[in-house]
This record gives structure tokens, sequence and C-alpha cells, in this order.
């Protein structure tokens, strides 16, 4: 009876091994599930990412941000599976990549509007403007499409009737002063700002504000606020109704978040939600 009761306890002692044991790698994975990561470039992006976090927290979801340093990793990540979603980019520009990489990233909500116009440190009016004066817009369809757009507003450039934020500079149908563009990679449009001879620079406020400037200081803004345009959270189609990103959309689109931006970013955002 002894060795009979023995076993019995060792037995049991197994089996609350492995429950225990078990229990454990639930708790882990339930807890590992509750990670959802989100990739960035920049401010205000990123600190929209940790604002939302702290929202989601309170329902039990731990959102890490994972800052990258150009325009192109973060997509790269989400549509790897390193990250669950991206805040970083326009629709415009996350189509672009789909269509380049054949991936299937999916807008999925718009956050804030930027901001975006011309800046020029030689002018203070557009009639100011000189004959064949240098223009840098950025060398993506996406932006050089609004940038034009921009310009078109200000009668410096007429597009085709329709035309909106779709144009190339093919479409340009007149330009009276001759102006000359210079395509440059967005992130490198701030340091074209200070270029003796170029007398306009378009820009999104979380860029030039690397040479301390901000939309007050622009020549003009865009009048007309395109929404395909708002910054937005991007996830991929397999993930898009997931759990994770219902809510991680939940704390992006709180009213802490609108209270963040409002009071922190009125100057070069409005919110879009």
């Amino acid at each position: 009876m002894k060795k009979i009761y023995i076993g019995a306890l060792t037995l049991l002692a197994a089996v609350t091994l492995v429950a225990c044991g078990a229990k454990e790698g639930e708790d882990k994975a339930s807890s590992e599930d509750k990670v959802i990561k989100v990739a960035g470039q920049a401010p205000p992006m990123t600190d929209v990412v940790k604002v939302a976090a702290e929202v989601a927290k309170e329902d039990g979801w731990d959102v890490q941000l994972v800052q990258v340093n150009d325009n192109v990793a973060y997509n790269d990540m989400v549509s790897s599976k390193e990250a669950d979603a991206s805040f970083a980019q326009h629709k415009p520009f996350m189509e672009k990549y789909n269509s380049e990489k054949g991936t299937d990233l999916v807008a999925i909500q718009p956050i804030y509007d930027a901001k975006v116009g011309f800046y020029s440190k030689d002018y203070k009016s557009v009639d100011e403007i000189p004959e064949g004066a240098k223009v840098a817009i950025p060398n993506d369809v996406s932006n050089e499409g609004r940038a034009l757009a921009i310009l078109a507003e200000q009668n410096l450039i007429t597009l085709p009737e329709g035309t909106g934020a779709e144009g190339t500079l093919k479409d340009i149908v007149e330009n009276p002063k001759n102006l000359e563009f210079l395509q440059v990679d967005l992130l490198n449009l701030a340091e074209a700002y200070s270029e003796p001879d170029v007398a306009l620079v378009y820009n999104y406020p979380t860029y030039i504000s690397k040479i301390g400037l901000t939309p007050d200081d622009a020549l003009f803004l865009e009048q007309n606020i395109d929404q395909r345009f708002s910054i937005q959270l991007v996830a991929r189609e397999d993930n898009k109704d997931s759990d994770k990103i219902k809510a991680l959309k939940k704390a992006m689109t709180s009213d802490k978040v609108r209270e963040f931006l409002e009071e922190e970013h009125s100057a070069t955002l409005v919110p879009s939600f």
C-alpha cells in the first residue's frame, strides 16, 4: 500500500507540474497576444502612437512603437508581419507602395490632416516670385500631385480641369512664370530650403520643423484639404478585422488622442476623426 500511495503522489505531482506548465504557457501566449506593434517614422505620428498606447493599456493591450528612419521601412515591417500596423503616411503613398511591391496594405482610419504648403526664404508674397524661379517639390507621384494642386490654387500654374491632386509635371497646361521644378526626396526637402537658388519649397510640418519653421512661416498653405491625404492608421488585408487592429483604432480615435492633437499640434494639423 505504501508503494501505491507514493506512486499516486508522484503521478499527482507530475500532473500538477504539467498543468502548471500548460497554464504558464497559456498565460505567456495570452500576454504576447496582447502586444500590438506599430511602426512609425517621426513626430507627431510617433507621439500619437504613444498617447494611444496609454489609452489601449486601460483595456489590457500593450501598444509598442517601433520607430524607423525612412519612408519605406514602416511599410516593409507591416507587409512582412514584423509589425501589426503603421502610422506614418497618407493613403495615396500607401497605394503607391502596394503597386510597386505587390503588397496588400490597407488604410484603416484617417487620424489627422497636416497643414502642408510652400515655404520661401526670399519672398513674402506670390506676386514677388520671379520669372524662372526654382521650385522644389516631392519626387514621389502621390506627393507631387498634391504639391502641383497647391501651386494651381495660387494660379502659379494651370492644370487640366478636374485634375485635382492627380497631376504630374507633364500635365501642366500653363506655367506663366516659367517655373523650374526640382524633384527632391520628401525627407530632403527641408535641406532644399537653404539652397541659394531655390525660391519655393513644398513641405510637411513634420519635416520643415527640422529647420525651425512651422506652417505659420509658409508663404502659402493648401486651401482645399483633400482627406485622401489624411495621415492614416495602416494594417494588412489579413489582419484589418483582427481584435488588435480594432483595439488600436479605438485607442487612436479616442478623446485623449483628439485632445492631444488639438492642444499640442493645432498649429500644424487638424484632427480628421
